[in-house]
């Protein structure tokens, strides 16, 4: 078996095989795959085993596995050189594409991750406001910086407790964690520390606790209070930018954050992060201003072209009805043959993002998410990789469908569904 091997060799030599820690499986069990090719809505690994994939590498190949065009400009510009070091038209090109489709954003400044791009904007937020606290929302991830990896103490309105060792507590407590979709939380959170509050920072739509979805004034209220209160809104748009609507959640709930991070597909699957934001923000970033931030590999003439492409495709020819109707078939599909089962879910879903919760709660934040049964998710998962189905390998994640997913691959994949769930 090749998977079993070259996972034994990846141990040696990498802390617990991976270079990120969901892909050891270890929340859901068995042997991790090693992947080897992508076309399409496919992937295959290394023993040469189809998978129906429905995790399109954490949401960012929204047009599927090497799209021709893509390959084709990565192809061209390798030809070129790979990196240079100083600025590459590409950059210009992207940039004006990221422009033109985000509502919020007349400036961007590009880097290599959305962690990055996180960490920028959170340090932007404090220069420009001259204030150190950050609000962030249980449950949503914004990559792993130390004063956004840290989890909710007990109460409504809570300093943050360092989420891994490595974190000082000094820092963590710069950062008021809330739960996600609690109006009530926000605003005593202000009426506390609205004058030392930075900014806060959320996921329009939560996709790293599964996808929970904003309820209608939650939103609406954050840009209200911040607003109010002289702190800046930053929209983490590294899953739900380009993927929601061409302009991202904010253009879908029609909110203009102050900064907005990017990424995913942004890179059209290679490596890349950007913030941008109304241009008398951006213009205190360095060199025009004196908040400090720098990258070596920044504007990566090959995740530029890539990331052209991608978001040309995207602005020309506007997939999102047929993705969002795509998700809807497979979500009501999924469903059914668990209702048939008799096996308790909740199913979220919008545009082309998806999560399948093993509760019979409706889930509108983490503590809703977190009463999802995971050993039955593990089994969920194990079947469905045996049957050749691909979904992310943690209860808490988003499911994604491309460009590429025909409807003769949902109802393949329904069908493998259907094998699977016979088996729990």
């Amino acid at each position: 078996m090749k998977n079993e091997k070259l996972f034994k060799e990846a141990l040696q030599y990498l802390p617990g095989g991976v270079n990120s820690p969901v892909r050891a499986f270890k929340a859901v069990g068995g042997k991790p795959i090693i992947l080897t090719k992508g076309r399409k809505s496919r992937v295959w690994d290394a023993d040469g085993n189809e998978y129906i994939d429905l995790l399109a590498s954490w949401g960012a190949l929204i047009l599927g596995h090497a799209p021709k065009k893509v390959v084709k400009a990565v192809q061209d510009e390798a030809e070129r050189g790979l990196s240079f070091g100083l600025t590459n038209p590409h950059e210009i090109t992207l940039a004006r594409l990221v422009v033109e489709m985000v509502p919020s954003v007349e400036k961007v400044r590009f880097v290599n991750s959305g962690t990055e791009a996180t960490m920028s904007a959170v340090r932007l937020a404090r220069g420009v406001t001259g204030r150190k606290l950050v609000v962030k929302f249980e449950g949503c991830y914004h990559g792993h910086y130390d004063s956004l990896l840290v989890s909710a103490g007990s109460g409504v309105a809570t300093f943050g407790i360092p989420g891994t060792p490595g974190i000082p507590e000094e820092i963590a407590k710069l950062t008021i964690v809330l739960p996600y979709n609690n109006v009530d939380a926000v605003r005593e959170a202000f009426e506390k520390y609205g004058k030392d509050i930075a900014c806060v920072i959320v996921e329009p739509v939560a996709g790293n606790m599964g996808v929970v979805i904003p309820e209608k004034e939650f939103l609406k209220e954050l840009r209200r209070l911040t607003k109010e209160n002289g702190s800046l809104l930053i929209f983490d748009e590294v899953i739900t930018g380009f993927r929601l609507s061409k302009g991202g959640a904010q253009e879908r709930f029609g909110i203009e954050p102050d900064i907005t991070c990017l990424g995913k597909i942004l890179g059209g699957g290679l490596p890349v992060g950007a913030y941008g934001g109304r241009r008398e923000i951006m213009d205190r970033v360095a060199p025009e201003g004196d908040i400090y931030q720098a990258g070596t590999l920044a504007g990566n003439p090959l995740a530029m072209v890539a990331g052209t492409e991608t978001l040309k495709e995207l602005r020309d020819k506007e997939p999102y009805p047929e993705l969002e109707a795509k998700t809807k078939k497979l979500a009501v599909g999924v469903s059914k043959i668990l209702e048939e089962k008799g096996i308790p879910h909740t199913i979220n879903r919008i545009a082309s993002m998806m999560t399948v919760f093993f509760t019979d709660k409706e889930v509108k934040d983490f503590e809703t998410a977190k009463s999802s049964d995971t050993e039955l998710f593990a089994k969920f998962f194990r079947a469905l990789l045996e049957e050749g189905v691909l979904i992310p390998p943690s209860q808490f994640e988003a499911w994604f469908l491309t460009a590429a997913h025909e409807d003769e691959d949902i109802d393949e994949a329904l069908d493998r569904i259907r094998q699977a769930i016979k088996k729990l």
